[in-house]
């Protein structure tokens, strides 16, 4: 080749140096906060979480910094979690529970926050509306009010033979102070020919005393809050200890021996979460993203444990089943 040539073919390349090589900018890292209960529940949620923004582009370690700080379902340590998180300064924080989202708005109304796990997200005070949210924070609830009656009823189905239920929850963490379910479930008793009543705890011993109570033609329904989350192995020994029939709002919950569950399911919000924090990384604000309802509820039966409180579950309910526990 003629030098003419090949000074011709470099003039239209163009040539990096060594040192123009290391002058590239890096990628910019970045960083997101997580709060959430140490609940297995929400292990679970927080590998789906990560999973799916690694499908969307985001790898921890690579292009993200996630910062985690998880908590037992206890308000005093959610409070200086959510302290200890905004200080960080992430650009958007991911938070599970009422009680969580509440102790983080309390600190900025700045920071975007995506919930999970929030029952009444208007009535709490935490946005305006569904459609138009406004302000810095925005999510997924994982319920609705009329669920009280709905358990009520699976519960009735299951166990034909029980008169009398009640609504185990702790007012410090539940929404609406434990009312958000009550009115519902209150108001199914009559029809279902039961009697149904709130029963508030605040301790494991509580707990046990609650449920020891409903002996021997009782069942309760346990709410879907971290407090329950907490202490759900124990809540699931007493009931066979004492032999009460229970319905649980999570799937996860009766896989580890509950009776019977019916709610949404805890992996599909920390989901869909990533979603919403993928969306705001790139620009989009809380304000315009609308907070979003469950559209899908699973009923799973745990056949294992109906055998073990001796009861014979209707083939009608099984047959509904989105899972049966063998």
């Amino acid at each position: 080749m003629r030098r003419r040539e090949v000074i011709a073919l470099l003039g239209g390349v163009t040539v990096l140096s060594p040192l123009s090589l290391r002058a590239q900018p890096a990628e910019r890292v970045r960083h997101i906060g997580v709060l959430g209960t140490k609940a297995a529940t929400n292990t679970a949620g927080r590998a789906a979480f990560e999973d799916a923004l690694q499908s969307l582009g985001w790898t921890k370690g690579a292009n993200l910094r996630i910062d985690y700080r998880l908590t037992e379902a206890d308000r005093e340590q959610m409070r200086t979690a959510a302290k200890e998180m905004v200080v960080l300064g992430p650009e958007i924080i991911q938070v599970q529970s009422t009680p969580f989202t509440d102790e983080v708005l309390r600190l900025t109304r700045t920071i975007p926050i995506v919930f999970v796990h929030v029952s009444d997200p208007v009535g709490s005070g935490f946005v305006a509306s569904f459609a138009r949210p406004g302000g810095n924070v925005t999510g997924f609830t994982d319920i609705e009010q009329s669920l009280g009656g709905k358990w009520l009823q699976l519960l009735k189905e299951t166990v034909p033979s029980v008169t009398r239920a009640a609504l185990l929850f702790n007012p410090e963490t539940a929404p609406g102070d434990g009312s958000f379910f009550l009115g519902s479930f209150t108001a199914a008793a009559p029809v279902l020919g039961m009697t149904a009543a709130p029963a508030p705890v605040h301790s494991l011993p509580e707990i046990e005393a609650a449920i020891a109570a409903l002996d021997p033609d009782g069942g309760l329904v346990v709410t879907p809050e971290s407090f329950m989350g907490r202490y759900v192995g124990e809540i699931i020994a007493f009931a066979e200890r004492y032999r009460v029939p229970t319905v649980y709002p999570y799937r996860d919950w009766n896989a580890q021996g509950g009776l019977l569950s019916y709610g949404t399911s805890s992996v599909d919000l920390y989901r869909n979460a990533a979603t919403y924090v993928d969306r705001i990384l790139r620009g989009a604000k809380p304000a315009d993203l609308p907070v979003q309802q469950p559209t899908r509820f699973e009923l799973v039966i745990n056949l294992k444990t109906a055998q073990a409180l001796g009861l014979t579950v209707p083939q009608s309910l099984l047959q509904r089943a989105d899972e049966v526990i063998e």
